[in-house]
Order: C-alpha cells, then structure tokens, then sequence
C-alpha cells in the first residue's frame, strides 16, 4: 500500500501543471536579438509578431501575447506589414518573415556600385 501511495505521488509531481502559454516580448525594436524576454500569456491568448519593413532597409518588430490574432500581408506606400501567429511555447523567436526584393534596396546597392565605378575611372 506504501509503495502504491508513493508511486502515486511521483507520478503527481511529475505531471504538467498546466502552464501558460510562453511567448517572447518586445515593442518597436529594430533587431531580433533585442526581442528575447520571454513573457506568461494569460489564457486562450496566442504569441503574435508583427513585423514593418520600412522601405527594404529596416524592419520595425513587435512581439507578445495577443487575445486575437490574424496572419496578414500589407504592401504599404513605404514598406510593408507582416503580422504572424503562433500557439507553441516560444514560437515566436523569428522575426524575419517572408524576404521580398524592396526597390529601395536595389537603388541603394545599384547607387553604390555606380559611385564605386566613376570613382575608380577618375
């Protein structure tokens, strides 16, 4: 009966608690690496990123926990929004989303190389 009683405990202390959700937190930070702070979620909320991409050059992120949340796409005037759901401990670590050609970019790089050219003619 002991032994039964003691099993029964071990496999008490052993069984989940029932934590909450784990999600990282962060507001307007410019780098992934400054989104690491892991925050509890209360319940039936989800991790959410929300990612805005300022003409091609740098991103805008947002992390936490949402009690809503809808996967989204903007192509906006100056950039683009891309906001991102998940329900798995830590799930929200990337902040890098879908990588797309931004023609700010391409003129930046092409100015460059142009630059770099004529310089190298004088």
């Amino acid at each position: 009966m002991k032994a039964l009683l003691v099993l029964l405990l071990g496999a008490a202390l052993c069984m989940d608690s029932g934590s909450s959700l784990k999600c990282y937190s962060c507001t307007a930070q410019v780098s992934n690496s400054n989104c690491k702070m892991p925050v509890n979620c209360k319940d039936s909320e989800t991790c959410k990123t929300d990612v805005i991409g300022v003409i091609g050059v740098f991103n805008i992120i947002s992390k936490g926990c949402a009690s809503s949340c809808e996967p989204s796409y903007q192509d906006l005037t100056v950039g683009n929004r891309n906001v991102s759901c998940c329900s798995n401990d830590l799930c929200n670590i990337n902040a890098a989303g879908s990588v797309r050609c931004s023609y700010g970019m391409v003129a930046v790089i092409s100015a460059s190389m142009l630059w770099t050219f004529l310089n190298n003619r004088l």
